[in-house]
């Protein structure tokens, strides 16, 4: 059984993928899988997987339709068989040593999960994203990042669990992830950035248009599990000021941003109503009471008229 199993979405990525897989075949870790899903790319990006595969062994090269993101994810566990799951999307790449610090760090406690920093590779310069060391899974499930691509996750518990990423929506790693914790009973840390997440202007996250109230949707799936699984109850203050978080911060960033008025308009709309219809009394969340930091403050300083306000302001910055 390999230690690894790396699973690689790639979409017309001709431009980033050769960094990306000679990263990955370049690790030091022993008895690695590299799953490389092609998602119905048209580009050169067949071709430049195909001359990889016949120099490395550790290369497993699949194909399929086009489907996006979660699909390709999805696909690529089908074929996964290491011990340890890892997700890379293919233009990002990774430290040479990542997966052997990652996996040894595993062992050492028998953890089901590790995580790592990462760095923000722009065209000119870095910066290290170090993450909030939580010490049991209620601080995980505020303070973690979910992003999926600087973790190591057992196999098993995927499997097990039937999880799998939601098909046809974005902000899949949020829906992953939450779903993925309850189920995690031991965790680490390697306190290194070890994954350089590439930003490219033409990213998805970088556009910004009505499928943005998707976030609504990946919420309201969370919700949906915890109450499906009987766990709603125990985390009910976490996922209230989870849902807080995202909807008055990063989420509502995204939407400041949409360029058409009249969308931009409804979604921030919408999202004060959802927050409000789903927790109407999430401003004595005794999580955000404590919180005084900054976007602390801020989410506290939230009514029906800073909304407003904010909202216009930021709308000025940020577009």
């Amino acid at each position: 059984m390999p230690k690894v199993s790396v699973i690689v979405p790639v979409y017309n990525m001709e431009k980033y993928l050769s960094r990306c897989l000679t990263s990955l075949i370049n690790q030091t870790i022993d008895n690695l899988e590299i799953i490389v899903v092609n998602d119905g790319s048209t580009d050169k990006s067949d071709e430049i997987i195909k001359e990889y595969k016949k120099a490395n062994n550790n290369i497993r090269y699949v194909t399929k339709e086009n489907g996006g993101l979660s699909s390709a994810r999805n696909f690529g566990l089908l074929y996964a068989t290491g011990e340890y799951i890892a997700f890379l999307d293919s233009d990002d790449y990774v430290d040479r040593n990542m997966y052997k610090k990652m996996y040894e760090k595993a062992k050492e406690h028998n953890s089901d999960y590790v995580e790592c920093d990462f760095l923000w590779q722009y065209d000119d310069h870095q910066k290290i994203d170090t993450g909030i060391r939580y010490i049991n899974k209620k601080e995980m499930f505020v303070t973690a990042r979910v992003v999926a691509w600087n973790k190591l996750i057992k196999r098993e518990i995927i499997l097990e669990n039937k999880l799998q990423f939601p098909v046809g929506l974005y902000y899949e790693d949020v829906e992953f992830f939450y779903k993925l914790l309850p189920h995690i009973n031991s965790f680490d840390f390697v306190e290194e950035p070890l994954v350089y997440y590439v930003q490219r202007e033409t990213s998805i996250v970088n556009k910004q248009d009505s499928r943005t109230k998707q976030i609504f949707k990946i919420l309201d799936n969370v919700i949906d599990y915890y109450k499906a699984n009987g766990i709603y109850d125990e985390y009910q203050k976490e996922i209230e000021y989870t849902c807080a978080r995202i909807l008055l911060c990063s989420s509502l960033k995204r939407m400041i941003q949409i360029p058409d008025k009249t969308t931009r308009e409804l979604l921030l709309s919408e999202t004060w109503q959802n927050l409000n219809g789903k927790f109407p009394n999430w401003k004595q969340n005794e999580i955000l009471k404590k919180n005084n930091s900054i976007n602390g403050l801020y989410m506290k300083s939230m009514n029906n008229t800073t909304f407003k306000i904010y909202t216009k302001i930021l709308g000025i910055v940020w577009r």
